[in-house]
């Protein structure tokens, strides 16, 4: 097997999934613990009153919705000092708006005769003295945390503008003592079900554009093979077994080809990958190990990783191959490109004094901002909205995933009970 990608850039070693269950989803991995901390500088005041009939519902619709907003970095909450009320209810916008609240969430939960729950929500202005309107849902009791993040969606829409990501799922791995797992979660991790499980390796899960499939590469043959997994049916197909090492999968945005890392001509490169068949394309000439490809939003760019300047650093050029730009300059090693979806930012890891941290450049001035006070950061993944970024780093000798603004100043731990967290790639919106 060629690993010669891998001995070049450490952080890589540690990647790591599995093979496929072909029986369907395991049972729900352990749920996490949401710690948020930090303080931005501008934050809408709300306050979310308790739904009513939550407190005999398998979930707690008001809480899952606070954690989401609070995790956003745009939103802090007002208590809600004992009160209750429902979408029925007016509240008092005046008494509100003088307890600091810029916004009300109000809502009931009760369950119907056929098993599902009728979750209703409204949304007041206390600033404009508006009623901003209300959502209703009929979810079975699986789906209620969906509702919830549904819910949280609307108001992050209604009081910024900007689509909301709650709803929107991500893809992690872990490794409990010597098995492997792909996990498919809600984007604050919980609702985890498992897609993939076996004693082997797999690295570098990667959503498709349309949320449906995730590429990933599997050691389950005792070398990196690339595997298109269908999300829903649990189906896969291999794309890619060529000769050497089939690494570093990365999806075109339009979803019609991957690009990818292979070994098949002797040195690590980057090639694109028909998921027809077909002879793949060599797109980069170099005699140092390219890999990590990423597409920018629009198709035009890829971002890779090479060492051809004597260390790694990351590199773009176009789709079709051709002469490279270098991109970082900053520090003597940059590896695992990210590009944001709205094209304006590109995170990556880099390490400093030993340590490695998650960096952020604005692609148009190429100013570049350490995010983070880790020393074990990989892996950073965007959302949809291009406003939070995930990421796997160490805490206390173990790996978790965390979330964080693209400020750095308001970060979410998502701390699994069982085993190691890492490989995080946070998926589109649902089309």
């Amino acid at each position: 097997m060629n690993t010669s990608s891998m001995s070049l850039f450490p952080s890589l070693k540690r990647r790591s999934v599995i093979a496929l269950i072909a029986s369907g989803a395991a049972p729900a991995f352990a749920q996490f613990r949401v710690e948020v901390t930090g303080v931005g500088m501008t934050q809408v005041p709300l306050v979310i009153i308790p739904f009513r009939g939550e407190a005999q519902s398998p979930q707690k619709i008001s809480n899952i919705v606070k954690a989401d907003l609070e995790r956003s970095g745009l939103f802090r909450t007002v208590d809600a000092a004992g009160q209750t009320a429902d979408e029925t209810t007016r509240p008092d916008l005046a008494s509100w708006r003088q307890k600091g609240a810029d916004a009300i969430v109000t809502g009931s939960v009760s369950p119907l005769a056929d098993g599902r729950f009728d979750v209703r929500l409204r949304l007041w202005d206390t600033v404009r003295g508006q009623d901003l309107g209300g959502q209703s849902f009929t979810p079975l009791p699986g789906d209620l945390r969906l509702s919830a993040h549904r819910i949280s969606d609307y108001v992050y829409e209604k009081l910024t503008g900007e689509k909301g990501i709650f709803s929107t799922r991500i893809a992690y791995v872990t490794k409990a003592g010597s098995r492997f797992n792909l996990w498919v979660a809600d984007s604050d991790g919980e609702g985890a079900q498992s897609a993939l499980t076996s004693p082997e390796p797999i690295i570098s899960p990667s959503w498709s554009p349309n949320g449906t499939q995730l590429a990933y590469v599997s050691f389950e043959s005792r070398k990196p093979v690339i595997y298109v997994h269908e999300v829903l049916t649990g189906k896969r197909r291999l794309v890619a077994n060529f000769r050497g090492s089939n690494s570093a999968p990365a999806w075109a945005p339009d979803g019609k080809q991957l690009v990818a890392t292979l070994s098949r001509d002797g040195g690590s490169q980057i090639f694109a990958i028909g998921l027809n068949g077909g002879d793949p394309k060599r797109l980069t000439q170099s005699s140092s190990i390219d890999t990590e490809p990423a597409y920018s939003p629009d198709g035009n760019t890829i971002y890779f990783v090479s060492d051809r300047g004597g260390s790694p650093q990351i590199y773009r050029m176009r789709p079709s191959g051709g002469n490279a730009e270098r991109v970082t300059f900053t520090g003597n090693y940059n590896i695992s490109p990210a590009v944001s979806p709205d094209g304006r930012w590109l995170a990556y890891i880099s390490r400093v004094g030993g340590a490695f941290k998650l960096h952020l450049m604005d692609i148009a001035s190429g100013s570049v901002t350490a995010i983070t006070d880790t020393a074990g950061d990989e892996s950073p993944s965007f959302a949809p909205n291009s406003r939070l970024i995930v990421y796997a780093t160490q805490q206390q000798g173990r790996e978790a995933l965390m979330t964080t603004t693209l400020d750095g100043k308001i970060k979410a731990r998502l701390s699994g009970a069982n085993g190691d967290i890492r490989e995080p790639d946070w998926g589109p919106f649902q089309r």
